[in-house]
């Protein structure tokens, strides 16, 4: 299938889940994961007016980025080791996988030197599996006041999680809404100073059911654009 008959079947299925759950289509963003495609793939997303691209290694994405960077949105979806953080930091729009204190102060630090202020998503490991970064739920609540107290240069935008990959959609059902529930509990609080919006869920095998549980931010790889697609 040709890249705009995939994008297009997407797009219908998205319009189709929002409907379903009373949302608006333009609440919900969708991101082409292009860990796996080539420099034209890429292009030829943007091109299809796909301006959201994840990816998930600065070594992957750098002849990407370098061509492609003022074209797109660029989102950092994969693990952020601290001593990577210098690779990334001013290149991704966000940064999705916010999950440990160290990588907080890091990130901080770094961005206090640039005078940036970063947009992160906090990861949160919902379903427990050991297999899987991210925090635990309970403690995603102290982490988050930790950043709100002494992380000036870090603006938390919403939280972010992958259910099991041995489930079916609706069987991942439980841990998107667990995450929804997370958000709306750190908003009740009043931990950030701000509101916290964006859920960050929702893969090529369970996006649709994502959005039906809110997700704002959907991050979909090999059902949008396989490395042998064209327009």
């Amino acid at each position: 299938m040709a890249l705009r008959d995939q994008i297009l079947e997407v797009q219908t299925r998205i319009q189709a889940a929002c409907e379903r759950s009373g949302r608006s289509r333009q609440d919900v963003e969708l991101i082409a994961v292009t860990k796996y495609v080539s420099l034209e793939t890429t292009r030829a997303v943007l091109d299809e007016g796909i301006l959201h691209i994840g990816e998930n290694r600065w070594q992957d994405v750098k002849p990407k980025w370098e061509a492609l960077h003022d074209r797109g949105t660029w989102h950092f979806i994969g693990h952020l080791q601290t001593n990577k953080v210098k690779d990334v930091i001013g290149k991704f729009d966000y940064i999705h996988s916010l999950d440990r204190l160290s990588l907080a102060k890091e990130l901080d630090k770094q961005a206090a030197a640039k005078g940036l202020q970063l947009k992160c998503l906090l990861q949160v490991n919902v379903s427990g599996e050991e297999s899987k970064y991210g925090m635990a739920p309970e403690e995603l609540f102290d982490f988050g006041s930790e950043i709100s107290a002494q992380m000036k240069h870090i603006h938390i935008k919403g939280l972010m999680t992958m259910a099991p990959y041995d489930v079916d959609a609706e069987a991942a059902r439980p841990y998107f809404r667990k995450l929804r529930e997370l958000r709306d509990l750190l908003n009740g609080r009043d931990i950030f100073p701000y509101e916290v919006k964006h859920l960050s869920m929702g893969m090529s095998g369970d996006f649709e059911v994502a959005i039906e549980e809110g997700a704002t931010m959907i991050r979909l790889g090999s059902v949008l654009v396989k490395e042998d697609s064209h327009t």
